[in-house]
């Protein structure tokens, strides 16, 4: 009994050690966002299916995100108005997408990139079932 319990103990605790530190957020994909450019685009592969919500997280440095769209398995395109200054290190709020629970086909953001001209944003696509 005592090692039973003390199996599951383990068990329990490695699950926990072992998780997501977003909670039950999804890794959907990311891009280096430079100077160069304005635009990118996230393909998210793999299971992809019946998100809720958005969030991006911003690594390296600073980035003016201004607009989202993100296109549908079944083509359908949904315009979001971001509009957020994320700091490096920051992310933006929870973003709900319409229609309840949704598969992604892409992630396509427009966006100005702050700091120096060496300097690129990771930008981080995470999303919530």
């Amino acid at each position: 009994r005592i090692l039973a319990a003390g199996l599951a103990l383990a068990l329990f605790s490695g699950g926990v050690l072992a998780g997501d530190s977003n909670g039950d957020w999804v890794k959907l994909g990311s891009v280096k966002a430079g100077h160069d450019a304005d635009h990118d685009r996230i393909t998210v592969t793999g299971q992809h299916d019946n998100y809720r919500k958005l969030k991006f997280k911003v690594k390296n440095a600073a980035l003016n995100m201004r607009q989202v769209i993100v296109t549908y398995d079944d083509g359908a395109p949904e315009r979001l108005d971001v509009k957020e200054n994320i700091a490096a290190g920051a992310e933006t709020r929870v973003i709900d997408l319409h229609g309840g629970k949704r598969s992604i086909r892409t992630i396509e953001f427009w966006y100005e990139t702050k700091g120096g001209k060496g300097d690129k944003a990771e930008v981080v696509a995470f999303g919530k079932h």
